[in-house]
C-alpha cells in the first residue's frame, strides 16, 4: 500500500493528528464512564422511567388540560354552593341564628305550645301572639321542609369533606389555574428537563448512540512512555527458562549486548546498532551454540513481565534510521509461535503482518519516510486480524494466532546476507488496550 498516495488524498490523518484523535477518544471514554457512575445518570434514568410513564403523563395531562369545573372537587364545591345559597336553605340558615326563632322552637317542645291554636288565649299575650304568627309563617313550613330534607343531608355531607385537610389539598391543587407549574410532578419533570439539557447527560447518550463503541477499545490496559527501563529487560522472553535467552545467530552480523545497546532518552527508547566487535555465543544452524566474534552489536528487548494479554488492541509510535532490519512486535515467548509484526523494516521496505513458522504473512508499505514517526496498531478480535498506520487500515486477516497471550519485543538486528552498517531503532510510547469484541 502507498501511504505517500494516502496522505496526499486524506486518507491516512497526520500522526500528530491520530495521536490527538486518540487522547481525545480516551478522553471521551474516561469522561463517559465517570457520568455513567455519577448519580446525576442514576437520578435521571430514574426520572425518565417515571416521566414517561403512563400514569405520569395522564397526570401531567390531567393537570395541563383539566377544567376546575370537571373535577370531583370542583363538581362538589359548585354543588355545596348551589344548596348552600338556595333560598329555601338561606332562610333555614337564617332561622338557625334568629333567637326569636329559636325560643319559638324551644316553647314549641313545651306543654304550653297547644295553646296557640287558642285565639282566646293569643290575645292575652304578646309573646303567644308571636308565637302563633310564626307558627303559621312560610318562614316556620320552610324550617320544617329544609331540616328533613335531601338537600340538607347531601349539604352537611359535602361541608364535612370539605372540611378535611385531604380534601382542602385537592381543592387547592385544582382550583389554583397554574396548578402544573405548582406540582410535584412539575418539579419532577423540570429536573428531569434539566438533567436531559445538561453537558454530561447529553454527552453520555451521543457517545453511547454513536461513538463510544470505537472509543471503548481505547481504555489502556497497559502504557509506556518510555521514561524508564522499567518494563523492559533483554532477550527475547522465551517461556522455556532452560533456553538461552538474548543469543545471536552466526547467519547475523550483530551480536545482543544484553541491554547495553539500548537507551531511555528524552522519552523514547533507542535500539542502536553498532560497529564494534564482540565474541558471543551464537546459534549455529549446523553446530548449536558456539562461540562466534561479530563486528556489530545491538539488541533485543521484552516486556513479558510487565504485561501480558491475549486480544485486544496494541499501539506504537516507532521510527527507524540507519542501516539494518527493525522489528517491534508481539511475541508468546515460544519459538513454534507466530510473532506478530507492528513494526518491521526489513533494510528495504516497511511491512505490517506476522510470521508463522516458516511462512509470513506481510501486506508491504511504500511511500513512507523513515525519518517521520508513525503509529502503528494491531487489533486482535475473536474472528480476525487487522493491522492500521495511524487511522488507515493496511491489512485484515482471519484470525490465526494462538489462544495464548503475547508481550511486546523490540529488536534490530543485521543478516550475513545483506551489508552492515550503524542504524537505530526509536520508540516513543507502547499502549496496549483491553479487549473489546
Amino acid at each position: 500500500m502507498n501511504l505517500f498516495t494516502a496522505r496526499l488524498t486524506g486518507k491516512m490523518l497526520s500522526t500528530d493528528a491520530f495521536e490527538k484523535t486518540i487522547y481525545e477518544m480516551q478522553e471521551r471514554v474516561k469522561r463517559w464512564r465517570q457520568i455513567e457512575k455519577s448519580p446525576e445518570l442514576a437520578e435521571y434514568q430514574e426520572l425518565k422511567k417515571l416521566v414517561e410513564s403512563r400514569e405520569f403523563q395522564e397526570k401531567k395531562t390531567a393537570l395541563q388540560t383539566r377544567k376546575y369545573k370537571d373535577t370531583d372537587e370542583g363538581r362538589k364545591m359548585m354543588m355545596f354552593e348551589r344548596l348552600r345559597n338556595a333560598r329555601s336553605m338561606r332562610r333555614y340558615q337564617d332561622a338557625l341564628k334568629n333567637e326569636e326563632f329559636q325560643a319559638f322552637l324551644r316553647f314549641r317542645d313545651t306543654d304550653e305550645f297547644q295553646k296557640v291554636n287558642s285565639l282566646k288565649e293569643c290575645l292575652k299575650s304578646s309573646v303567644m301572639r308571636r308565637y302563633n304568627m310564626i307558627y303559621h309563617s312560610s318562614y316556620f313550613k320552610n324550617y320544617l321542609a329544609v331540616q328533613n330534607s335531601v338537600e340538607l343531608r347531601q349539604m352537611d355531607a359535602l361541608e364535612e369533606e370539605i372540611k378535611t385537610e385531604d380534601f382542602q389539598k385537592r381543592h387547592a391543587l385544582w382550583a389554583d389555574s397554574k396548578r402544573w407549574l405548582h406540582s410535584e410532578e412539575y418539579k419532577k419533570f423540570a429536573r428531569f428537563e434539566e438533567l436531559a439539557n445538561s453537558k454530561d447527560i447529553k454527552f453520555y447518550f451521543e457517545q453511547r448512540q454513536e461513538k463510544i463503541d470505537w472509543a471503548e477499545l481505547f481504555r489502556p490496559a497497559f502504557e509506556d512512555h518510555m521514561e524508564s527501563s522499567k518494563n523492559w529487560k533483554p532477550g527475547f522472553g522465551y517461556a522455556n527458562p532452560a533456553m538461552k535467552d538474548g543469543h545471536s545467530r552466526t547467519a547475523d552480523l550483530q551480536a545482543y549486548a544484553g541491554g547495553k545497546n539500548s537507551f531511555f532518552v528524552d522519552g523514547r527508547m533507542d535500539i542502536e546498532t553498532r560497529e564494534e566487535s564482540k565474541k558471543a555465543l551464537a546459534w549455529d544452524e549446523k553446530r548449536g551454540f558456539v562461540e562466534h566474534v561479530f563486528a556489530y552489536t545491538s539488541d533485543v528487548m521484552n516486556c513479558k513481565d510487565a504485561f501480558s494479554q491475549e486480544g485486544g488492541m496494541f499501539m506504537a509510535k516507532v521510527r527507524s534510521q540507519g542501516t539494518g532490519h527493525h522489528f517491534f512486535g508481539l511475541s508468546t515467548g515460544k519459538t513454534d509461535k507466530p510473532l506478530v509484526a507492528l513494526y518491521h523494516y526489513n533494510g528495504n521496505i516497511h511491512q505490517v503482518g506476522y510470521v508463522d513458522g516458516k511462512q509470513t504473512h506481510m501486506a508491504d508499505l511504500t511511500g513512507m519516510l523513515r525519518t517521520m514517526y508513525y503509529v502503528y496498531t494491531f487489533r486482535w478480535t475473536r474472528s480476525e486480524l487487522i493491522w492500521y498506520v495511524n487511522n488507515l487500515e493496511i491489512l485484515r486477516m482471519p484470525n490465526r494466532l494462538p489462544k495464548e497471550a503475547m508481550f511486546f519485543f523490540a529488536q534490530s538486528w543485521l543478516p550475513a546476507t545483506e551489508k552492515g552498517g550503524q542504524g537505530k531503532m526509536k520508540v516513543q510510547w507502547a499502549r496496549v488496550f483491553r479487549a473489546v469484541d
